[in-house]
């Protein structure tokens, strides 16, 4: 079969314009993804607020070494990851394939990257020309209920009809496998709405939301999030920390606004876009290979290409991160749900909030991490996890007592969740996802906690 090249404009959003910024083949044989190339627009390159795609098979820190150069992927894989970052996946591909009526997966890399839509996360987007107009906006807020309708449609698997159309829209561009859209709040704030599933056994969105605020409480850096009643059933909303809101002026510090979510629309600001990158763009493999790297290989990742000032701060809280999912049997914390945001502020990388944390019940005594915790593997224990203090350049003492800050909040996750509004049944049967730190440490261990 013959190979077809697709070619396809990126562009980026600087200040508050999309600007053409590079041009992106795609070699494909039929819906098979065989290879890509990906050359820099020359006056994109002359633009001192240029961004570059990622800091991996993309990186801008020599303009002149890229100057002309049509590019390819790192370690041989077929698709740049910061361009895949900003592609959907399972679930925005479902979507697009019940808006084009195509059968799961027939569709070409090419097909699904156009069909994104402009809300797609971070700061690109693909087009098919030069010439081509971003599409159209997502929905306000009181189209929840119609949105919620079409994603129980979909994965029904049967037809959306006409009004409920929007789902087209809004729901394209996502990652993850569960049902989602983005829409826009009274005040224009971008959210990403997270739907219960048919198939849930439990109440995921209140769960899931509490979840993100207990890790909040342990001082764990966590975007807004909340829960609202869409006909009689509860959606998760998290704001969209991909987005931020600025008249152009100066920003606040990083000290004062870690996740620049703190002002929204109003006095002349303009919502403006971060760029965004996945752990498994920085760590530059297939997704068949999340499962086989480690916690530490981000920390490392983050070393090499997080600005300087925060690469600090950015091990310590990877470290908490990772202690955090295994005291709540997180094990769903693969590469793609690990982000990195460009700062404006720094001038480049930092660790994004967190997102995508779902306490997993289980009778187990031994459980597993996606990822890698220490030198025992994914086992998900402290001893492993202190095992590993040195990939996050941090002394035993300070990764302990990391363990203990960590620990101190999520032993009272009850009363938390009680005060998040979750029912006393639900937290039943979530309560085996939660581990005791006796559980998951030896005695000695527990001696070094301060």
């Amino acid at each position: 079969m013959a190979v077809n090249d697709a070619k396809l404009t990126v562009f980026a959003y600087l200040g508050a314009e999309w600007s053409p910024c590079a041009q992106l083949v795609l070699e494909e044989q039929d819906h098979e993804l065989q290879g890509s190339t990906l050359a820099y627009g020359l006056n994109y390159l002359k633009r001192p607020d240029a961004i570059e795609i990622d800091p991996v098979s993309l990186a801008l820190r020599d303009r002149d070494r890229v100057r002309g150069q049509r590019l390819r992927p790192v370690n041989a894989l077929p698709f740049f990851g910061g361009i895949r970052d900003a592609a959907p996946d399972a679930w925005g591909r479902r979507v697009i394939e019940t808006k084009l009526r195509v059968p799961a997966n027939s569709l070409p890399e090419s097909q699904y990257l156009l069909h994104a839509g402009s809300e797609r996360v971070g700061a690109l987007d693909v087009r098919g020309s030069l010439t081509a107009g971003p599409s159209a906006g997502v929905s306000t807020w009181h189209t929840l209920e119609h949105l919620m309708e079409a994603a129980e449609r979909i994965e029904e698997g049967v037809p959306v009809p006409a009004h409920l159309e929007a789902i087209f829209m809004d729901g394209t561009a996502l990652g993850g496998a569960r049902p989602k859209a983005s829409v826009r709040d009274t005040q224009g704030v971008l959210w990403l709405a997270k739907f219960s599933s048919l198939h849930d056994r439990m109440d995921i969105p209140a769960i899931e939301c509490a979840a993100l605020r207990l890790a909040s409480e342990a001082t764990l850096t966590v975007p807004p999030v909340r829960i609202e009643m869409i006909g009689g059933r509860r959606v998760m909303l998290i704001r969209r920390f991909d987005r931020y809101w600025s008249d152009g002026g100066r920003l606040p510090d990083l000290a004062d606004d870690p996740t620049l979510l703190v002002k929204g629309p109003g006095e002349g600001r303009q919502e403006r876009r971060l760029a965004f990158n996945s752990g498994l763009t920085w760590l530059a493999c297939d997704e068949t290979e999340s499962r086989t790297m480690s916690y530490g290989d981000l920390a490392g990742a983050i070393r090499r290409y997080g600005h300087p000032s925060v690469v600090r701060a950015n091990n310590v809280e990877l470290f908490k991160r990772m202690v955090f999912n295994i005291l709540v049997s997180n094990d769903d914390d693969h590469l793609r749900n690990h982000g990195f945001l460009l700062d404006p502020r720094l001038g480049g990388w930092r660790l994004s909030p967190l997102y995508d944390v779902m306490p997993r019940a289980s009778l187990a005594s031994e459980r597993l991490l996606h990822l890698g915790v220490g030198p025992e593997g994914r086992a998900a224990t402290l001893d492993n996890a202190l095992a590993a203090h040195a990939a996050f350049t941090l002394s035993e003492r300070d990764a302990a007592a990391a363990i203990d800050d960590v620990w101190r909040v999520v032993r009272q996750w009850r009363m938390h969740f009680e005060r998040f509004g979750v029912s006393a049944e639900q937290m039943d049967r979530v309560a085996t996802a939660f581990r005791h730190v006796d559980d998951v440490s030896t005695a000695a261990l527990r001696r070094k906690l301060p």
